[in-house]
């Protein structure tokens, strides 16, 4: 007896094209290429218009996502991305990185039975569309308050920050300690996810607002934030993310070919080493790679090393599917560009040859026990699981914890036991007067749109002692 043929989903997602994994696994270029006009105003007109949006409840800077797909679906694109400036200064970005299946898509009625609305797509056409067909309009902005404030740091947290307070009338300079602003935008994502054209374009745009923008800043050591209050600023925001690169404290761990993510992708994405000889800033060529971790960090790592010539990547990870922390959508991604994965198998010693570079690693393999503190289920070995996997190249994506260089040098800014500023939950106000927090300095590392809320939040709480002090 013949199977019945599968029901067609009803009201299909309109999918965003992209390159073809064959070819894109060798270029870095951008993987999905967009929508057209008519695939945009098709998907907008799935939206149910709901009287009482669960989506805007997934979303930290809360976007009036009805309001902007509606917009859309009507074809209004610069009305529709001036709804979305209101609430998010950066749409382009969000559009593309944020994890909107576990945020706003996640919480959208239709995906009950069938497919959500295509949120973050809607976003980046919106973002897309102003970029190359806007008149250049500037949002309106507030009379000046007469009143500074630095912000330091110009990843997600403090962009978020600088573009809320410079519109509702605050002088705001932002403080970067490296030569390009964007933070973790350009230096941890990589091109083929996040052009740096785009990251400029939406800087840009803070600075036509009339955000000021120092690099080669590094606060903390050219200029302490006392020193800041002495120079006239109001307020201070501390955004620096969490930039210090963990290892695994294996044996082997100094061989020649060992690296952390962050040196890898900074190397990769903000020297533009991907481009050497032409840009001159070499990076590790490997043939045989390995990602150690199995979040948005090993999968960007992973990929970027396919796209510089690896004949092998492999992700090692101690944990099974389930629990990898990357976005479904990057894993997929990376599986379709010939990605092995090597799952519940952890690394217990780095293999090297009489010249010290590395050559390979012993595994062992795991079995999942009783969950740990994080709720994942723990790894536990199995017995005489051992084995060796070459490689000549070792990404060690494993996590990251909070660069000691600015909180060191601010002694009467409380920090917890991990090194993170400790803050006001609902406004991230610190121990310090005057000075704020937020972003991955205080969570640890979390995801970009989360770090914009900790923004938007800390934002309002400035605005308020800035214009009636406490």
């Amino acid at each position: 007896m013949a199977e019945k043929s599968a029901k067609p989903v009803k009201n299909p997602r309109i999918a965003m094209p992209e390159q073809d994994p064959q070819v894109r696994a060798r270029n870095f270029l951008e993987v999905p290429t967009g929508y057209t006009n008519k695939m945009a105003q098709e998907e907008a007109a799935r939206c149910l218009q709901c009287k009482k949006p669960a989506c805007v409840n997934g979303c930290p800077v809360g976007v009036d996502i009805p309001g902007f797909i509606d917009l859309i679906s009507k074809g209004d694109i610069t009305a529709a991305i001036r709804n979305l400036w209101s609430k998010n200064a950066l749409p382009a970005v969000c559009g593309r990185v944020c994890p909107q299946e576990i945020q706003c898509e996640g919480l959208c009625i239709l995906g009950k039975k069938g497919e959500p609305v295509a949120i973050g797509n809607l976003e980046r056409y919106c973002a897309d569309w102003e970029r190359e067909n806007g008149t250049g309009e500037l949002p309106p902005k507030a009379a000046s308050t007469g009143k500074k404030v630095a912000v330091v740091g110009s990843g997600p947290s403090g962009l978020t920050v600088a573009g809320d307070l410079i519109v509702k009338g605050h002088d705001v300079t932002i403080f970067e300690a490296f030569h390009k602003a964007g933070g973790v935008l350009v230096y941890g994502i990589p091109e083929f996810r996040l052009p740096k054209a785009i990251v400029a374009q939406e800087i840009n745009f803070l600075e036509r607002l009339g955000c000021k923008l120092e690099c080669n800043a590094v606060v903390g050591r050219t200029v302490s934030v006392d020193e800041l209050f002495e120079q006239g600023f109001d307020a201070v925001y501390i955004g620096v993310g969490a930039g210090l690169p963990r290892f695994m404290n294996i044996p082997g761990e100094n061989l020649v070919g060992i690296l952390s993510a962050n040196e890898y992708l900074t190397r990769a994405n903000l020297m533009k080493a991907y481009k050497f000889p032409d840009v001159d800033t070499p990076i590790p060529i490997g043939k045989n790679v390995v990602v150690l971790g199995a979040g948005n960090v090993a999968m960007d790592a992973a990929r970027t090393a396919m796209r510089l010539g690896a004949e092998s990547v492999k992700i090692v990870y101690r944990r099974s599917r389930e629990e990898m922390p990357a976005r479904a959508a990057e894993i997929h991604h990376a599986e379709e560009e010939g990605i092995d994965m090597f799952l519940l198998t952890n690394p217990t010693k780095y293999l090297g040859n009489e010249k010290g570079r590395l050559t390979g690693m012993v595994c062992l393999q795991m079995e999942l026990g009783e969950p740990d503190d994080s709720g994942r289920r723990r790894p536990v070995p199995i017995e005489g699981s051992e084995f060796e996997m070459d490689c000549d190249l070792c990404i060690v994506a494993v996590g990251s914890g909070a660069n000691p260089l600015l909180t060191s040098e601010t002694p009467d800014m409380k920090l917890n036991k991990w090194g993170y500023v400790h803050t006001d939950e609902k406004t991230g106000k610190t121990t310090k007067k005057a000075v704020w927090a937020g972003g991955d300095i205080v969570t640890g590392a979390a995801t970009v749109i989360l770090a914009m809320g900790a923004g938007r939040e800390a934002a309002n709480s400035m605005h308020d002692y800035l214009n009636l002090g406490w």
